[in-house]
């Protein structure tokens, strides 16, 4: 018999009869698994039965299993099964939270958007903020800055609303401030981005949250490392990392270790900082967050860089923005590129480095385009308007509160008086009326200050002169404008509330008004300021706002139709001992030459100026000596116009 018919006719029935018999029985075990009941949905069921609304409880019951794809899907399932909505959003906001950080944004956009829906149709607005405030970090880590603040601010403008609010209110808030915060660092201006990190903080400790604590002291130690206040920077970043080793958070940790290593970097202790920032990139990698794996690796390049390690740094690099443009992570694509530029310019491959360089460009303009700069702009200029009108509002009702009173003291004396005591009481009312009338006459004047101060034609500008730049793809200069636009709108808002401020206050508000002015007028005018040595400008008292108009009129009247060289001096001197002279002087084409100016634009001229007047004469009403004010007119030996001289003598207290 042979071997082959031994195997074939002999051996192999055998064979097939056993493995028929294996497959049968495993497949009847499997059915038999499956029959049996999952103790996770029956749990499930139960629960899903009592139709508990507490969004604390959901919580505390279904957290351990929120990274679990699975038993979230199935909790989704059974809830819409016995039409459980809460149980269905807290699901879909889970699964939101893992796909975000797996970087599968379009799977997290799609599961936070239907918790939205849902909530909505529940009326829970606790869970539809969650759901909003998921939405936006989803649109932050894609650098969609404009889809990502409309999202937390909906949520703010909904918890806001509330008036008794839960903790969960008050630790979505914490969220939403937090993310506001982040969008503002994208924007650069870090100072805004500390100011909601602070905000966040003081409701975390009242929750004594110290995953919100790690999160915001990691957050505010970026701030300062991006302004290069490095010790302030460590300090932060190692009370997050405290508060990370409290709570035991391994991706916390990690991230602490990142952000020092990167401050080393920047202090030139590349050694170092390699020895914090290489083993984080396993730990990112093991927990699955593709950002965070982006930033360490480009880090891990950028520190081989400064060593001199160029093979390893190059490999790093192309590794980290791998991974960055695989998962849309344009931040980090971009620094990918500038980091990878700078290498190569060390290594002196310079067709490399611009061509790199030329990608860096490309990528920060995606990153803030034109609509959402143009968008963030006309959300703050709102905000300051917003803001503006509330307060002329405030001061309309406080003057119809002073007339109530009014009205009513007079009924109350004349009513009450007795006939003997008539004239007294008329006098006394008599003065009431002249005192409440003056400061009526005083909040009309504010009033009417407070709308001239930032005219619509100013703002129109300085947003116009913003939006060339933008299109122009001058993005530094577009964000410098900005700050210096937005911190003067804050200043003139400030010192408006204020019925004094320093001398010194005013120049230097000033300054900024006539450097966001110049720019607009080319940089033509050389505006210097001369302060006699002696003269403590900060107790120099004056209305705020008190040489705006002056300015104003020097640059717009005298100066933007004049050709040549353009000067604006604005001297401090004391002459006389309980006195101080400020003059204003431009070179301007002087007041004669201004006659031709449209009526509407003299109007408001005036305006201003008598507002001013009206103003200095309240204000200096009970100091021992007069203030004065004028306005001279400057000619050559030939009297032609040679500018124009505004002269303020104010006297010290």
């Amino acid at each position: 018999m042979s071997l082959y018919y031994f195997l074939y006719n002999k051996m192999w029935p055998a064979v097939w009869r056993h493995t028929r018999l294996f497959w049968l029985l495993s497949i009847g075990t499997c059915l038999m698994v499956v029959a049996q009941e999952d103790p996770y949905q029956s749990f499930v069921e139960n629960y899903v039965k009592q139709k508990d609304t507490s969004g604390p409880n959901i919580n505390k019951k279904f957290r351990d299993y929120r990274r679990d794809t699975v038993k979230m899907k199935l909790l989704i399932e059974i809830s819409a099964k016995y039409n459980y909505l809460p149980g269905q959003i807290y699901g879909h906001n889970a699964l939101g939270h893992y796909f975000r950080d797996k970087s599968l944004y379009d799977r997290a956009i799609e599961n936070h958007k239907a918790a939205i829906d849902l909530s909505e149709k529940s009326n829970n607005q606790s869970q539809k903020i969650r759901a909003l405030n998921g939405m936006g970090v989803v649109y932050r880590r894609m650098d969609a800055v404009r889809s990502a603040l409309d999202y937390h601010q909906q949520a703010l403008s909904i918890a806001e609303k509330i008036e008794n609010k839960s903790n969960e209110i008050k630790y979505s808030t914490a969220i939403s401030l937090n993310s506001i915060g982040n969008i503002y660092i994208s924007l650069k201006q870090y100072e805004l981005a500390e100011a909601e990190f602070l905000k966040a903080m003081v409701l975390e400790r009242e929750l004594n949250n110290k995953l919100g604590l790690a999160i915001n002291y990691q957050n505010i130690g970026y701030c300062y490392e991006q302004r290069n206040i490095f010790d302030e920077a460590l300090t932060n970043y190692r009370k997050s990392m405290g508060y990370n080793k409290e709570i035991n958070s391994k991706l916390g940790k990690a991230i602490c270790n990142n952000s020092i290593g990167q401050v080393y970097l920047k202090q030139d202790n590349a050694t170092e900082a390699l020895k914090l920032i290489v083993p984080t990139i396993d730990i990112f990698k093991e927990l699955g967050d593709q950002n965070y794996v982006a930033m360490a690796t480009i880090n891990s390049g950028w520190a081989n860089t400064e060593l001199g390690n160029y093979e390893k740094a190059e490999s790093y690099l192309k590794k980290g923005l791998l991974v960055s443009q695989k998962h849309g992570l344009r931040a980090l694509t971009s620094e990918a590129y500038k980091q990878l530029s700078r290498l190569m310019e060390k290594q002196q491959r310079f067709n490399s480095a611009l061509q790199y360089n030329k990608f860096y460009q490309e990528e920060e303009g995606k990153i803030l385009n034109e609509d959402n700069r143009r968008y963030i702009s006309d959300l703050l200029i709102k905000y300051e308007s917003d803001k503006q009108k509330a307060k002329i509002e405030l001061l309309e009702k406080e003057n119809e509160i002073v007339k109530i009173k009014l009205d009513q003291n007079q009924r109350i004396f004349l009513y009450g008086s007795l006939l003997f005591l008539m004239v007294a009481v008329l006098t006394f009312l008599l003065y009431r009326q002249r005192k409440l009338e003056h400061q009526k006459r005083l909040l009309t004047i504010e009033q009417k200050l407070l709308r001239t101060q930032m005219n619509p034609h100013f703002i129109f500008n300085s947003l116009l002169s913003i939006k060339i730049y933008m299109l122009n793809n001058d993005r530094d200069s577009a964000i410098e404008y900005l700050n210096k636009f937005s911190k003067l709108v804050r200043t003139i808002l400030a010192t408006s509330l204020e019925k004094e401020i320093s001398l010194k206050e005013e120049l230097e508000t000033m300054k900024l008004y006539v450097n966001i002015e110049n720019i607009r007028l080319n940089n033509e005018v050389d505006y210097q300021v001369n302060v006699d040595k002696g003269i403590a400008l900060e107790n120099v008292k004056i209305p705020s706002l008190t040489l705006q108009p002056f300015i104003e009129n020097a640059l717009w009247h005298g100066l933007s139709g004049k050709d040549g060289a353009k000067s604006l001096q604005l001297n401090v001197n004391k002459e006389e001992e309980n006195f101080i002279e400020i003059a204003i002087i431009d070179n301007g084409i002087g007041r004669q030459n201004t006659v031709k100016i449209k009526d509407g634009i003299e109007n408001r001229k005036s305006i201003g100026i008598n507002l001013t007047k009206e103003r200095l004469r309240n204000f200096f009403r009970h100091f021992k000596n007069m203030h004065s004010l004028s306005i001279l007119d400057l000619f050559d030996d030939a009297q032609q116009p040679t500018g124009t001289k505004v002269v303020l003598r104010i006297p010290m207290k």
